[in-house]
């Protein structure tokens, strides 16, 4: 039995302290605690017990950057029972440690075979505790969850209690400069940690470089920049435990404060470090700043909204790149995290070379995705959750693959030099002479004549995928699309007049014209049928192959399906309406209605829009449209809402500056409670959307409904302008009722 002579001995004396910490901390907090005066360190599980003076137990307080609380035990008592519980805490002296007009709080932890929650075990001790200072003084003190000036902790295992007062109030791991977070919050303490195992303590004192090129609200950045310019994480908090604490030592604490200002200030002055940080969403790079405000660091940590996407190369040789990105269990999906983890791993490649890096998460699969082997791991818990913090030497031969790569380069090259090979085969050897009946030549010579004025186009534009033909000859009533090296065959259906055999063969002559033609293998073509939308049809899902690949357009990358569904992910027809978004969305707010796989909100952010959010009945197309953001290094930082277009605009109260809708001809999903035919509810759909656009901005509305027609009303009551033909490309030349597409903005 101690600790409640505390307050009669000389500040001189050892007392028994414990400090707790995240699980995985351990060994870190026991050599910080050792650098701040701790003695006879033991570590246990989440925490280490320890021997110091009060002064040592202040400065654990100011100076520790890994631990939650410095406690004070007091006495462990017996808990087999509740009576026991409360005589054991009762018969501590609490009169000699805070005042009866103190306020208090209990948190209890543990349970047993007679305490078998821990609000009982909590509402137990506080009645031991109240009713002593009852008796003794005649006043029992008040309950503070929030802001209690004393904290006493329990602890329960096996039947025994162990009583301590928390010396640190609020949880060590609030600095003070932290009031709104990100999504997914990285605690201080563990960020300090990570950074110490990553080698930043060592990194620093050369002046290296930290970056954090998916930093959400900062805090990885200002434990660094803390960590370099030797500034006490606790120097901005206001309040501590030991305040109102009987034994506390106003002089001590204050000298120990003076020292760590002094200390700050000439971090400060010496420090040649540079800070970066990049995060796609402006309203978290809004928190962020706050926060470095908050922390008195805007002068010396950089943050600025940059996708991932459009992080560039950092102009030193050597330093510190460290992340932490989505895991995956806080967003639901794992797949829409694969590409987002593959693009950080090609960021690290190519803009931090020779650089270190480190990223922590709980998936592994994920982790392997960036293409790097770790040259070191270390488990920690960020909360409940287990997860890893990778260690990265980024250097060629830490690349997954690499000898393989240089084998397959090597193999490459020696068959460039071959006297035998040759760049330019003929399209009889790549179809392997198969020779061609009348009308699959017939076929043939058109395609040819197509794409020898398409592909140089293409090639120009950095178009991977257009329309090579579309029902050009009447008799061939077919749509013939390329995605990068696999073509797409849309068989129209044949009008009854047309004899079914007769529609049979000319499809075989297609599908056999095709390969002498372009150099595809059998496999890689695809072949669906398609009629005309119109009225009430309603295209369905075809198959579930899953078979997902990347295709490029105007700089960035979507995922196409061509085996799944009837469509395949990506409108071609609609690609200079989404390189015209791209253009005009720099800093602007965009809203994509019927957003289907989110191609035009790709396209939105890749311009540099403030903020897009991204709306869609269907929960397939969302999740499609979140790989295609996090395939382009654009996370989950774009808001994607599942829900009815028609009701979310209703309830909306959100402004955008940029406004697009290309909703479907006709939906009849049980989602919805009616039926959706956009010739009938157009007219309001655009209403609702025109008042969610700002006084200045664009609203472009498009459909493929070929017997559509604008409400009249529309043109009375907004600046309406058709521009159906600046937006059909030169693939589409042929078909200039693909669809039509408006542009809308308010009167002036």
């Amino acid at each position: 039995m101690h600790g409640f002579l505390f307050v009669t001995v000389s500040m001189y004396a050892k007392l028994d302290l414990f400090a707790s910490c995240p699980k995985g901390v351990e060994g870190l907090l026991a050599e910080e605690l050792a650098s701040l005066g701790g003695e006879e360190i033991r570590q246990t599980v989440a925490g280490c017990s320890f021997k110091g003076t009060l002064q040592t137990a202040y400065r654990c307080c100011l100076w520790s950057r890994l631990a939650n609380r410095i406690l004070l035990p007091l006495r462990q008592v017996d808990a087999q029972e509740r009576e026991m519980l409360y005589d054991g805490v009762k018969a501590i002296p609490w009169e000699d440690h805070f005042e009866p007009n103190a306020t208090m709080a209990v948190a209890f932890s543990g349970t047993s075979g007679a305490i078998k929650n821990t609000h009982f075990g909590a509402l137990v001790v506080k009645d031991g505790v109240c009713d002593r200072l009852r008796d003794k003084s005649g006043f029992r003190p008040n309950i503070s969850k929030k802001t209690p000036d004393v904290r006493i902790h329990v602890r329960l295992n096996r039947n025994r209690a162990d009583i301590s007062l928390d010396l640190s109030g609020e949880s060590l791991h609030r600095r003070g400069y932290r009031i709104d977070t990100g999504k997914a919050p990285l605690k201080e303490n563990l960020a300090a940690a990570l950074l110490i195992r990553a080698g930043w303590p060592q990194m620093c004192k050369t002046g290296m470089p930290l970056v954090d090129p998916l930093c959400g609200s900062g805090t990885l950045l200002l434990e660094g920049a803390m960590m370099a310019a030797d500034i006490a994480p606790g120097l901005l908090r206001l309040n501590y435990g030991f305040h109102k604490w009987s034994g506390h030592i106003p002089k001590l604490w204050l000298d120990l404060l003076e020292e760590a200002r002094e200390r700050r200030k000439a971090g400060l002055a010496k420090l040649s470090n540079s800070f970066i940080g990049y995060e796609g969403d402006v309203r978290v790079v809004r928190q962020a700043h706050e926060n470095l405000r908050r922390a008195g660091l805007e002068k010396i940590i950089h943050i600025e909204t940059r996708e991932l996407a459009n992080v560039e190369p950092i102009k030193s040789k050597q330093g510190l790149v460290i992340s932490n990105p989505p895991y995956g269990e806080r967003l639901g999906e794992e797949s829409s995290l694969v590409w987002l983890y593959q693009h950080l791993g090609e960021t690290l490649r190519t803009c931090f070379h020779q650089w270190q890096g480190a990223v922590i998460t709980s998936n592994q699969g994920l982790a392997r995705r960036m293409g790097l082997r770790a040259r070191k791991n270390y488990s920690f818990y960020n909360g409940a959750l287990e997860t890893k913090l990778f260690l990265f030497d980024i250097q060629p031969e830490w690349y997954f693959g690499a000898h393989k790569k240089a084998q397959e380069a090597e193999g490459q090259q020696e068959q460039q030099d071959s006297p035998d090979s040759s760049s330019e085969k003929s399209t009889a050897e790549v179809a392997g002479q198969v020779s061609l009946g009348k009308g699959a030549e017939m076929f043939a010579n058109r395609l040819r004549k197509n794409l020898k004025q398409l592909q140089k186009w293409a090639r120009k534009e950095k178009i991977e995928c257009y329309r090579a033909y579309d029902a050009d000859m009447p008799e061939y009533a077919v749509a013939i699309d390329l995605y990068r090296d696999k073509v797409l065959v849309q068989e129209y259906k044949a009008p009854a007049s047309i004899d079914e055999q007769k529609a049979q063969e000319r499809l075989h002559d297609v599908l056999q014209a095709i390969p002498s033609v372009l150099p595809v293998k059998p496999d890689q073509v695809f072949l669906k049928q398609r009629s005309r939308q119109s009225g009430k049809s309603q295209y369905r899902r075809l198959a579930s192959e899953k078979q997902h690949f990347e295709v490029l357009e105007g700089g960035c990358k979507f995922l196409v399906n061509l085996a799944d569904y009837l469509d395949t992910g990506l409108f071609l027809d609609h690609r200079p309406m989404r390189l015209r978004i791209q253009k005009e969305a720099a800093g602007k707010r965009f809203l994509n209605l019927f957003c289907y796989t989110g191609a035009a909100t790709v396209h939105a952010a890749a311009g540099g829009a403030s903020q897009t959010t991204s709306v869609d009945l269907s929960r397939t197309y969302l999740e499609w449209a979140r790989q295609n953001l996090s395939l382009n290094g654009f996370s989950d930082r774009h808001q994607l809402v599942n829900a009815d277009c028609m009701k979310w605009l209703k309830e909306s109260r959100e402004t955008f500056d940029l406004i697009f809708i290309d909703p479907p001809t006709f939906s009849n999903s049980k989602k919805m409670r009616d039926v959706f035919d956009i010739q009938a509810v157009h007219g309001e759909l655009l209403e609702r959307a025109m008042s969610r656009l700002a006084k200045d901005g664009v609203l472009y509305f498009s459909n493929n409904f070929r017997k559509f027609k604008l409400d009249g009303q529309l043109t009375e009551k907004f600046t309406v302008e058709e521009i159906s033909g600046q937006t059909i490309d030169r693939d589409f030349k042929r078909n200039q009722k693909i669809h039509r597409c408006w542009k809308l903005t308010h009167r002036v």
